[in-house]
């Protein structure tokens, strides 16, 4: 595998937001020559699939300046520094859904977009849901309208392409594949 590596040369960091810094990477390729990489390095990330007592997976539906569009997504969050994803995880559900959990398990992690960015996003499934008295508690620039909907429900949304991102999209059809093979 060494052969595939591409050793960085030299690295400029365009941009320091708060979501993400841009980087443009000078690289000497496998064959010898070089190019450039534009990289967005990201803190990662955690997802949550919330499924109820009654069996309704807990959405969220919210406005995404950059598709320009609402649409319903699990609830997630970005990783903090230093905390681990379990606990973004507990801190996100609670803020965005107003639910807690009794069970929180890690399903899998995966890299949304590898060609350009290094975010990572830790999946977890929660049950044991109970919601607390008091409302969500939102980030100050957060919007959203939580749903519960039935697994055929969210099949719909895919399908009228209201859920319209990777790590719903993949939760459901995780759900599919339970009930498929009878789980």
């Amino acid at each position: 595998m060494d052969h595939l590596i591409e050793k960085t040369i030299s690295k400029e960091i365009l941009y320091k937001g708060k979501v993400i810094n841009l980087q443009i990477e000078d690289v000497e390729l496998p064959n010898g020559k070089t190019s450039k990489r534009e990289i967005i390095k990201h803190p990662g990330a955690v997802a949550i699939l919330a499924i109820t007592d009654e069996n309704r997976i807990v959405m969220v539906q919210q406005y995404r300046k950059a598709l320009e569009r609402v649409i319903v997504e699990i609830p997630a969050g970005k990783l903090e520094p230093g905390e681990k994803p379990e606990i973004t995880a507990l801190r996100e559900l609670e803020e965005e859904t107003g639910y807690e959990c009794k069970t929180l398990s890690h399903l899998i992690s995966f890299y949304t977009s590898p060609g350009f960015a290094d975010e990572i996003i830790h999946l977890y499934i929660a049950r044991g849901l109970t919601k607390k008295e008091q409302s969500a508690d939102l980030d100050e620039d957060e919007f959203l309208d939580v749903l519960e909907v039935t697994l055929e429900d969210a099949e719909k949304l895919i399908a009228a392409k209201k859920i319209y991102d990777a790590k719903t999209a993949y939760a459901v059809q995780f759900l599919q594949l339970k009930k498929a093979l009878g789980d």
